[in-house]
């Protein structure tokens, strides 16, 4: 049964979900990096659907709308997820900034860099989401491993037809 306590005066009620404590806050540290790395990839994505140019704009453009949309979504569940578990979830670009391995664009790439640079990114959002899975995998956290195979496999079919369009 759940405790109602005080903290700072004000009263909140104790989470008892069958996660510790402690595999919380590991679950919840790893989601802030995912959320940080997934906002950061869908801003470089918008940006490039944005200013794409050449021979190939009208297939990247769409596909890069695509990717942005679905990314919007997964952003959403992932910061769910991490309120689910009672945390506060990151949401400013300072804190997805800190929190991001997401190298941020200063130029105007070309379109095929574009490309491989969203590959770049794709691959290390699948890096970021892998470091997470053990916590959840010791902690029995179905529904954050759920979330985590979700992002795997949209990731790498992602990475896969950004590397396709660079052969």
């Amino acid at each position: 049964m759940s405790q109602v306590k005080s903290i700072n005066g004000k009263e909140t009620m104790e989470i008892n979900i069958g996660i510790s404590a402690e595999d919380r806050k590991e679950i919840a540290e790893g989601l802030f990096r995912l959320l940080a790395d997934s906002y950061m990839v869908y801003l470089k994505t918008h940006n490039y659907h944005w200013n794409v140019t050449g021979k190939l704009f009208h297939s990247l453009h769409g596909m890069f709308e695509e990717q942005y949309t679905e990314l919007a979504a997964a952003i959403d569940e992932i910061a769910e997820r991490i309120r689910s578990i009672g945390y506060r979830a990151p949401g400013s670009f300072k804190e997805f900034s800190e929190l991001t391995s997401i190298e941020e664009d200063t130029d105007s790439p070309d379109a095929l860099e574009m490309v491989r640079r969203l590959a770049v990114a794709n691959e290390t959002i699948l890096r970021t989401a892998r470091e997470v899975l053990p916590a959840c995998d010791r902690a029995d956290d179905e529904a954050t491993i759920d979330l985590l195979t979700e992002r795997l496999d949209v990731h790498s079919k992602t990475a896969w037809m950004l590397r396709s369009h660079l052969e």
